[in-house]
């Protein structure tokens, strides 16, 4: 038996292995290779320079007969040494480098040797992700196509600190472990190859070798590109190549992130917006679908769901196995920047989800990576999500973070996205967050408060906005935690904008309330303006409110089909009223009867139908309404912007109050019973002028047609139609 004695190492030419043994072909090959427990094969195989004038060449081959290499133009066969696959081949020539030979494979491709090859990554390179601030790490790991010492190819690089080793299986090598044994870098915990010749489109995975003898196959967690699910496969990507034509639209974006810009989101789930003979349209299909549909409609941005690859099509890509590769649903990475590229040409911007507040337990995936609890947390009462039955990311340890910040900088930096909405925050915040008691660890201070969840956030925010200064952060925060809009340097989480949780709940909850009994809960509405100041928050009506029973906005309405259609339409309006941003889910804006379903195509054939039609026509014209009038967004997040006019009038159920700007003043009233009042006076003094200029019971949108042709003002107020189930806007001055 072959006694093996290991040391820790840096780099070649120094040695992690002192081989005690008569014989060292055995020892390589027996204690070596085929236990694969090979920490640096670098050092041992490719170029060996023995002595002054005479170099050595080792080859590992498992199960080849023979080997062949082109050395300098000449063809040589080097020696079999042992039965398993090593082979050497000796000379006397001085100073071959990597690129002077070449080694010829049973497919007939003629390569560079890839253990000829110094490491690719520097010292820089651990500095930095020891710390966890390498915020480039999707350039330094995973598969990347490089020109290395001269020679084109791909390097491969994975974090797996607590792997005993780790190999680089592929179809170039028939998914053979044995092939490419990758070398360790050391302390970082990195593993690493370059392979010659490997191009885009090569299909790959880490094969993982735990301390405790299991075998383990992982997709890469920085791949740029997947396989189509089911398969799990990493596939090398180069995105880099993409020539981008959006340059206006990215210098002038910042305008939404300031507040002043009105904001209409329109959320979208790719997979069932459009379909083809129930198949997924590809990005560059949907590019100028979605584009034009968005233009038209008044939409100023899409927030993409899921968009991350995942395995599972009903998780909606909120379980994510690949953090840094947009899904192959839909086609490629390129496939993908074209769609993002083409909605900036025609000045739409994208968002998109990001979910990084736990990962699923797919085998391939980021779950025991190397063996051990390595993204996640040891402690089951800290790893296990008791409400997805995921995994939740440690984000005490620094690589985790880092891998983290680095896959959104990845898709603000590589696809142009601008900006992201963190998903479930509130999972995120809490160490208790749908746990009982005493199936939770308190922190240091016996408080729920997770302060490195806190802190991660806090770190996101910083570099996202240093880096990208016009990307926008979104937080869908469901609990009242203080600051998460507010700036870092006044203790805050520094999102730009939350989801405004409050104000959904309470407004669908009023809205779904017989008009009869309105007027006992009109406080549901008037609430939101005690704490509407406290954050920047956005009004959304999101893809979470007509899901799983909870029935589509159009079905939640109170009262006959077309009370339900005026109630859409007057919650629309009453939203876009309400101060701060916008956002509505696909197909509550032509008022689909059916809860939502991701397996698919949203029911678009009902647009034929007037009423599916008039709803559509009300939501497309408010929003331009919205778009062309600064009173309704420009001090959204300023007291100067809003002003009640009557909140009291709780037995009719109307609602009174100004919308400012600098040199605009719009009224606007909404009326949510179906009783029609020819003559209804607001106590508004002060303006001498009123035009209404939208009323959402207009004919066109199937309402009843009871506009103001004209308002009557008198010293005590003004006098106008009260339209059912309707929001009427004037211009005053």
């Amino acid at each position: 038996m072959v006694k093996i004695l290991k040391t820790n190492y840096v780099t070649k030419p120094s040695s992690c292995y002192t081989l005690i043994s008569m014989n060292i072909h055995d020892s390589l090959v027996e204690g070596l290779l085929l236990e694969r427990g090979f920490a640096d094969p670098h050092y041992f195989l490719g170029l060996q320079r023995q002595e002054p004038g005479k170099e050595l060449i080792r080859l590992w081959r498992p199960g080849a007969a023979s080997c062949h290499l082109e050395v300098r133009g000449q063809i040589v066969e080097a020696k079999s040494v042992h039965p398993a696959g090593l082979f050497e081949w000796s000379c006397t020539k001085d100073s071959l480098t990597c690129s002077d030979y070449r080694v010829y494979y049973a497919n007939g491709i003629l390569a560079h040797d890839p253990y000829a090859f110094s490491p690719t990554l520097g010292s820089w390179d651990h500095y930095f992700i020891g710390l966890g601030v390498h915020y480039e790490l999707y350039n330094a790991l995973g598969a990347r196509v490089i020109t290395h010492q001269g020679v084109q190819g791909t390097k491969f690089v994975v974090w797996a600190p607590n792997a005993r080793s780790v190999s680089l299986v592929a179809d170039f090598n028939f998914w053979n472990g044995r092939a490419h044994p990758m070398r360790s870098l050391g302390f970082s915990g990195l593993w690493e190859i370059f392979v010659p010749g490997i191009k885009e489109g090569e299909k790959y995975k880490f094969e993982i070798h735990t301390k405790a003898g299991e075998r383990k196959l992982k997709a890469d967690p920085l791949a740029f590109y997947t396989e189509l699910r089911p398969s799990t496969a990493s596939m090398v990507f180069d995105p880099s190549r993409f020539i981008w034509s959006d340059h206006k639209w990215m210098e002038e974006r910042i305008r939404y992130r300031t507040g002043a810009s009105p904001m209409t989101i329109y959320e979208v789930h790719l997979g069932s917006w459009k379909k083809e003979s129930g198949r997924f349209l590809n990005y560059r299909q949907l590019a100028p679908l979605l584009a034009s549909y968005c233009k038209e409609m008044g939409f100023t941005h899409v927030e993409l769901m899921g968009l991350c690859e995942h395995p599972l099509d009903e998780s909606w890509g909120y379980q994510v196995t690949g953090y840094f590769a947009a899904t192959s649903r839909f086609g490629t990475p390129a496939d993908f920047q074209y769609f993002v590229n083409h909605l900036h040409e025609l000045g739409i911007g994208v968002l998109m989800d990001w979910a990084p507040a736990h990962f699923p337990t797919d085998e391939h995936g980021l779950a025991q990576f190397d063996g051990t609890f390595l993204y996640e947390h040891a402690d089951e009462k800290q790893r296990i999500h008791p409400h997805w039955d995921t995994c939740v990311f440690n984000y005490g340890r620094h690589e985790v973070t880092n891998f983290l910040i680095a896959s959104a900088l990845f898709w603000l930096d590589k696809m142009h996205i601008d900006g992201l909405r963190v998903d479930a925050v509130a999972s995120m915040l809490y160490l208790d967050y749908g746990r009982k008691a005493g199936e939770w660890v308190p922190n240091a201070y016996g408080t729920n408060f997770n302060l490195e969840a806190i802190e991660f956030l806090r770190h996101f925010n910083s570099i996202v906005h240093q880096k990208f200064p016009g990307a926008i952060t979104f937080a869908e925060e469901s609990t009242a935690f203080h600051g998460v809009t507010r700036p870092l340097e006044m203790g805050g989480l520094g999102f730009d904008y939350k989801w405004n949780m409050g104000w959904m709940n309470d407004t669908l909850r009023y809205f779904s309330t017989d008009p009869v009994f309105r007027l006992h809960t009109q406080g549901l509405l008037t609430f939101v303006m005690i704490y509407i100041y406290s954050e920047r928050f956005v009004c959304a009506l999101s893809h979470d409110e007509v899901v799983h029973g909870k029935g589509s906005l159009l079905a939640k309405m109170a009262g006959d089909d077309w009370q339900k259609f005026a109630g859409v339409r007057l919650l629309y309006s009453y939203m876009i009223g309400t101060p701060g941003k916008k956002l509505l889910f696909m197909g509550g804006e032509f008022g689909q009867w059916q809860e939502w379903n991701s397996g698919r195509e949203i029911d678009w054939y009902l647009c034929q139908y007037d009423r599916h039609e008039g709803l559509q026509r009300c939501i497309k014209e408010l929003n331009h309404l919205y778009l062309t009038h600064p009173a309704l967004s420009e001090w959204d997040f300023e007291s100067r912007g809003f002003e009640w006019v009557d909140f009291s009038d709780q037995t009719n159920s109307v609602l009174c109050y100004l919308r400012r700007a600098e040199g605009q003043t719009l009224l606007i009233v909404h009326h949510f019973t179906p009783t029609f009042f020819s003559e209804y006076r607001i106590g508004l003094r002060g303006f001498t002028a009123a035009k209404e200029i939208f009323n959402t019971d207009r004919r066109e949108y199937g309402g009843s047609d009871k506009i103001n042709q004209s308002v009557e003002i008198s010293p005590a107020g003004l006098t106008i139609v009260l339209a059912p189930l309707a929001t009427m806007i004037f211009r005053v001055s």
